[in-house]
């Protein structure tokens, strides 16, 4: 069997286990009380040792609980009974809902009344309960540096790490708090001044860490003295290409409308960019995609070959599935991310996830899926960002698309990720009642439409995880070795990204100056990639326009990975419609229902095809920014609570 899910606390090299108090605020912290300095900083295995933990802190969006949500914009609904979920305390206003204790459960990756650093227990680690722990942990490494016996590559290689994550939990928190105070020292509790940052004097900090762990680091660790004792089980350190991917990241957060024009209503100012750090974001994401595009790293475009709807798995040719990146099956265990994902944290346990997060995309009407009453369901707003095979969006009229045939000739990620009317959910042999639910009635008045257990918008997702999750079909059985993550980065991520900030600067034809590859190029690297058409002249003339179908292109490709609410704040798009509206799809099927058994659902005719609203959501300004815990806002003058709340 193989080892890769197991978290690098635990790898043949690094084997020193170094006690460690539980998570604390940091400000209580004694800079002694953690770690014996004599011993933890001696030589290259134990001060890797150190480091490990900080690893072992990185939470497991899908995974932190029983049941979990992070896909908190425009993008998902859940059914009701997940109301005490944070998507649906988000569509209520109720951002307080991140913070541990104001759902009643630990459903929300961001912060939960259990943290244990130490702990291989998959509930045990949160953004808030971790970040300032391991900040603290990094400053505290950087501090006894020259403590170390070793040679010029191990010294590299710990400070390489420690400046990547002092940067990257500052990041994450930045992410939804907005600018924090940048703690770059070892901090004692009394006398603390520090004053909060705006989120572009936070970035700079953040950024000058992520600068200086690319030029320490390697890109591959495989191809070090230090890394050749972990053959094959280094592909979760921390790495160069790691490092200029979140270098670019912040850069391009920096620069965007909502940190460079405060937050405001109105959505006037969402293409006006900050110049100076969208160049800044395309050269190191420059950087990274001429090292890839060189055959320089381990990372690449995973395979995108899925001509049958209904089979995700792996062809036996095929070595770097698309689906890989998020989910692995009959392959021992292998933690997903395939040649894509650039960072992730440790996978905890063994196939837990298959009866938690995996049995959360399907019906549950009739058992069709086990599991707790939780389902994940794609709104039609969103579903319909998917444009058509000859790369126009659906509302244009040279898309070609047909409202009484509304599931021919779209985007080929359509049929990858959406489950849609007449569907066959159910593979294998059924009988009895279940086989109502083998082929999907999803139009209005459907038998899987139910608001508590079936689908409230006309559609299910199968892209995070295999339709054939069910009852009769069990791909969530413990033979298949089912694993499900969601990486935060990944290189489809990065070309979205170079684009975007080319974009902003000089549309279509923007480019980095270290790069030859222009923000169209970008868009249709990943558009050869699935095989649809490249964005159509007509859309590349205007700067606006242009940045509209780059921000298409980025919904659908990351759809349902957690990046949408981030994207619509940081573009000052989270307060208007239509973004603020989430949609079922409505329509009357024509064929009968022994018609699916014999012909292809996208060929399917329907009636009266509409969308009908099922949450407006009321935001203000206040909204762009998550509220501060209101403990914190009393520990000195000066940290003061985010505007509004």
């Amino acid at each position: 069997m193989k080892q890769r899910y197991k978290t690098l606390l635990y790898s043949s090299l690094f084997t020193l286990a170094l006690g460690t108090t539980a998570c604390e605020d940091y400000l209580d912290k004694n800079p002694d009380s953690t770690v014996d300095a004599a011993t933890a900083f001696q030589n290259f295995n134990n001060f890797q040792g150190f480091v490990e933990e900080i690893y072992n802190c990185i939470p497991d969006k899908e995974n932190c609980y029983w049941t979990t949500t992070f896909n908190w914009g425009d993008d998902e609904i859940l059914n009701t009974e997940g109301d005490w979920h944070m998507t649906h305390q988000v569509d209520l206003g109720n951002f307080w809902g991140w913070q541990a204790g104001r759902l009643g459960q630990d459903g929300c990756w961001m912060d939960g009344n259990t943290n244990d650093p130490t702990s291989n227990d998959r509930m045990a680690h949160h953004l808030w309960g971790h970040a300032w722990y391991c900040i603290r942990k990094c400053n505290l490494g950087l501090t006894n540096l020259g403590n170390m016996v070793g040679t010029q590559e191990e010294r590299d290689l710990i400070a390489g790490q420690l400046y990547f994550f002092r940067a990257w939990w500052h990041f994450e928190l930045m992410a939804y708090l907005g600018g924090l105070p940048y703690i770059d020292q070892v901090l004692e509790s009394e006398g603390l001044n520090l004053p909060r940052l705006s989120f572009q004097e936070a970035a700079d900090k953040a950024a000058a860490d992520f600068r200086q762990a690319a030029d320490l680091l390697p890109i591959d660790w495989e191809d070090t003295s230090a890394g050749m004792h972990t053959p094959n089980q280094n592909d979760l350190r921390i790495n160069k290409i790691m490092a200029l991917g979140y270098l670019g990241k912040t850069y391009l957060w920096a620069g965007s409308p909502l940190m460079e024009n405060g937050a405001q209503t109105g959505g006037a100012l969402t293409y006006n960019y900050n110049n100076e750090y969208c160049q800044k974001a395309a050269e190191a994401f420059g950087e990274l995609l001429n090292l890839v595009e060189s055959g320089q790293t381990q990372y690449a475009l995973a395979q995108y070959e899925y001509d049958d709807i209904y089979n995700h798995e792996r062809s036996a040719s095929s070595t770097s599935s698309f689906d890989d990146i998020f989910y692995t099956m009959n392959q021992g265990w292998e933690q997903p991310g395939s040649v894509e994902a650039i960072f992730r944290g440790p996978a905890f346990g063994i196939n837990t996830a298959a009866f938690r997060a995996a049995t959360t995309y399907g019906p549950k009407m009739n058992n069709v899926v086990d599991g707790d009453n939780i389902i994940h369901q794609p709104t039609a707003n969103y579903v319909n960002l998917y444009g058509m095979a000859n790369g126009y969006p659906l509302d244009d009229p040279r898309s070609g698309f047909d409202p009484t045939h509304p599931f021919r000739d779209r985007d080929p990620r359509f049929y990858h990720d959406i489950v849609f009317d007449g569907f066959q959910y159910i593979n294998g042999y059924v009988s009895g009642d279940i086989a109502a639910y083998q082929y999907c009635q999803l139009h209005t008045g459907g038998n899987m439409r139910s608001d508590l257990n079936g689908s409230r918008t006309g559609y299910f997702i199968q892209k995070l995880a295999p339709h054939t999750v069910n009852t009769i079909d069990k791909a969530h059985d413990y033979s298949r070795s089912l694993q499900v993550y969601v990486p935060y980065m990944r290189l489809g991520d990065i070309y979205l990204m170079y684009a975007e900030a080319c974009a902003a600067i000089n549309g279509a034809t923007g480019k980095a100056n270290n790069c030859s590859l222009t923000a169209e190029d970008a868009i249709n690297r990943l558009r050869d990639r699935v095989g649809m058409a490249h964005v159509p002249a007509d859309f590349t003339g205007n700067k606006e326009t242009f940045m509209d179908e780059v921000r298409r292109e980025r919904a659908v490709e990351l759809s349902f990975e957690g990046f949408r609410f981030c994207d619509l704040q940081r573009w000052l798009l989270l307060t208007e419609e239509p973004y603020t509206i989430k949609t079922s799809q409505e329509f009357k099927r024509v064929e009968s229902a022994e018609w699916f058994t014999e012909n292809d659902p996208r060929d399917a005719r329907v009636d009266n095809w509409r969308e009908e609203v099922l949450v407006t959501r009321q935001f203000s300004s206040k909204h762009y920014w998550f509220p501060l815990k209101t403990d914190d806002t009393y520990l000195y003058e000066g940290l003061d609570q985010n505007p509004g709340w």
